[in-house]
């Protein structure tokens, strides 16, 4: 058997930055599903995967472009999932995901000396001061949102596995998604070792997640209320993350995370 395949570099606009993709288009004659799978399973969600799919399909002439945007639904496992290419003479460049399932908070609560522990920091490294707090997020995959006091404690973070096996397998998630404030913007890290991802250059199904921590927070009650999540710097993959969330009456209606991509591979797996 043979099958084509594309690689791409997802939230970046330059190669080699990002996180890394490979995409094996289907029969175009079809409405395309998507099918999403990490070392250990297959899941019905990702951001990375969605965004620059799209992306890819796009830039290969898999779907045709229909001006400067082009709306399409990737069929996934968590439900249609609508996302929007932007095109600039002729050529994609940006790609947006609506997530499926609105961002829903987990009610367990978390101890911050034992989070802390997991990342091989202190219990003063973590941020539950002015309304931050531990918490359980999921816009169709669980993460544990977890907000640092500095940009020194979300670099000195490593997670230790033994840890967090004893203290997160069986709860809510075993995803720590850690974050804190970089100006206007978010620099944030992923770790997923109990999933074989050691830890996650750009993570945009946790970037939705991390978007019902921040419209909970918000000031305004209607209205957009736009941000960027920087991640992968650490692991020398620098990403940007672009997220909307629509607010209407205080409760968030929709949200969107977008970025670039950069095709980077196009090829045949020959599949005895």
């Amino acid at each position: 058997m043979e099958y084509k395949y594309h690689t791409a570099d997802v939230f970046t606009d330059k190669a080699f930055g990002g996180n890394q993709l490979a995409v094996l288009p289907d029969n175009p004659a079809h409405t395309r599903r998507f099918r999403i799978f990490i070392p250990t399973a297959e899941i019905p969600f990702a951001g990375h995967p969605t965004v620059g799919g799209a992306f890819v399909l796009a830039a290969t002439g898999e779907i045709a472009l229909d001006g400067d945007e082009t709306r399409i639904v990737c069929e996934e496992g968590v439900g249609p999932v609508p996302v929007v290419v932007r095109s600039r003479n002729g050529k994609p460049y940006f790609t947006q995901l609506t997530a499926a399932k609105i961002p829903e908070k987990h009610d367990q609560r978390y101890d911050a000396q034992t989070i802390a522990s997991i990342l091989s920091l202190v219990e003063s490294d973590i941020d539950v001061e002015d309304g931050n707090a531990i918490e359980g997020w999921n816009a169709g995959l669980p993460y544990l949102c977890v907000p640092l006091k500095s940009r020194d404690a979300l670099e000195r973070a490593r997670v230790k596995v033994d840890l967090l096996d004893q203290h997160l397998r069986g709860k809510f998630c075993t995803e720590p998604y850690v974050f804190t404030k970089d100006g206007d913007a978010y620099r944030a890290r992923m770790f997923a070792p109990l999933l074989g991802v050691p830890e996650d250059p750009a993570t945009g199904s946790a970037a939705a997640a991390f978007a019902g921590y921040v419209g909970a927070r918000s000031l305004t009650s209607d209205g957009t209320v736009s941000f960027t999540v920087h991640q992968g710097v650490e692991m020398g993959r620098p990403s940007r993350l672009d997220v909307e969330i629509d607010l209407s009456q205080g409760a968030i209606a929709a949200v969107r995370v977008g970025g670039a991509s950069v095709l980077i591979s196009s090829g045949t797996l020959y599949v005895p």
